[in-house]
């Protein structure tokens, strides 16, 4: 087996950041030899931030009552309208009973002002009645007026307080923390759950000034969400404390891939610096070793590498190969 011999040599040396070693010549394997890359990359920072929801709602009641209902569990999708909390509002229902027969008395109240009132009208019309009592009808029917605009306002206000009694999602979304059960006694304000809204997600994270030189609305970078890549958008830079700024990206997040307090990180430009630069796909490994196939004059030399930054299909070689190598596209049977 190819480097058995020297394998336990090149890890010492590795580790005491010495030059890797190289195995004896090896035969040729099927394969294209490419340059080893010098080049100039771009340096990036990754900053950790959290994502959250562009839009987020912690739902509270004005009631004081008990819960007899909550249908459903964190982590729940929901749609707009999908009932969440409900209430004990039966002392609610008496009162809503109480307002419309109220209501009813004074309309039926004023409905017979009304009569009276066009009664009264032709008579004073015909001479028939006096100015007194036309007065006096005017005002029993305009006092039966307002007493229906305070029954309706009554009703209106009670229809309020008890739509209160149960709390609905106010978009589609997820329900992310869930604060009461059923039989726990709530007061008014308090919360009893938080529903975000599905989609786009806000990364914000803090750096240090010169790494926020040159940022701007609108500029494009990449972030890391739990492992993963996503495009994102820089929505905006605000100077932030001690020196420091607040980086704000949205990640469009389509499919709802990604969930509101994820850990993240934005990859922000850094600078530039020279790298050694070669196709992902020469890479082997030996054990617990990255090597490379050198193609020289002597033959084949099969050699231990030390990687740096992955950037896109080519990767970062920080020792084992120098400008002017060439390395083997070998078959990838066996490789990493």
């Amino acid at each position: 087996m190819r480097g058995v011999v020297w394998s336990g040599l090149a890890a010492m040396v590795m580790a005491c950041g010495g030059a890797p070693p190289e195995a004896p010549a090896v035969q040729a394997p099927q394969g294209n030899a490419v340059a080893v890359l010098d080049t100039v990359i771009t340096v990036t920072t990754s900053p950790v931030g959290i994502t959250a929801a562009m839009e987020s709602a912690t739902l509270s009641t004005k009631l004081m009552a008990s819960v007899v209902a909550v249908p459903v569990l964190e982590g729940a999708l929901v749609r707009r309208g999908d009932l969440l909390v409900r209430l004990d509002v039966r002392d609610l229902a008496a009162k809503q009973q109480q307002a419309e027969a109220g209501l009813a008395d004074v309309v039926a109240q004023r409905d017979l002002a009304s009569v009276s009132a066009r009664r009264i009208r032709a008579l004073y019309a015909d001479s028939a009645a006096p100015k007194a009592m036309l007065d006096a009808a005017e005002a029993g029917l305009a006092r039966a007026e307002a007493g229906v605009r305070a029954a309706t306002a009554m009703r209106t206000e009670v229809d309020a307080v008890a739509s209160y009694g149960e709390l609905r999602a106010p978009f589609d979304g997820v329900v992310v923390q869930r604060f009461v059960d059923v039989g726990a006694f709530v007061a008014p304000g308090a919360p009893l759950v938080t529903v975000d809204r599905l989609g786009a997600l806000r990364v914000s994270v803090t750096v240090p000034a010169e790494q926020a030189a040159g940022l701007q609305a609108g500029a494009r970078v990449m972030a890391e969400i739990e492992g993963d890549t996503a495009a994102a958008t820089v929505e905006g830079v605000a100077r932030g404390s001690a020196g420091t700024y607040v980086i704000n990206a949205i990640v469009a997040n389509r499919g709802a891939q990604f969930r509101a307090g994820s850990s993240a990180a934005l990859r922000l430009p850094a600078g530039t610096r020279r790298a050694l630069l070669i196709p992902t796909a020469a890479l082997g490994r030996e054990g617990d070793l990255i090597t490379v196939i050198r193609r020289t004059a002597q033959g084949d030399l099969l050699t231990v590498v030390r990687l740096g930054a992955v950037l896109g299909e080519y990767t970062e070689v920080l020792a084992g190969v120098t400008a002017g190598d060439q390395v083997v596209l070998a078959d990838s049977a066996g490789r990493p």
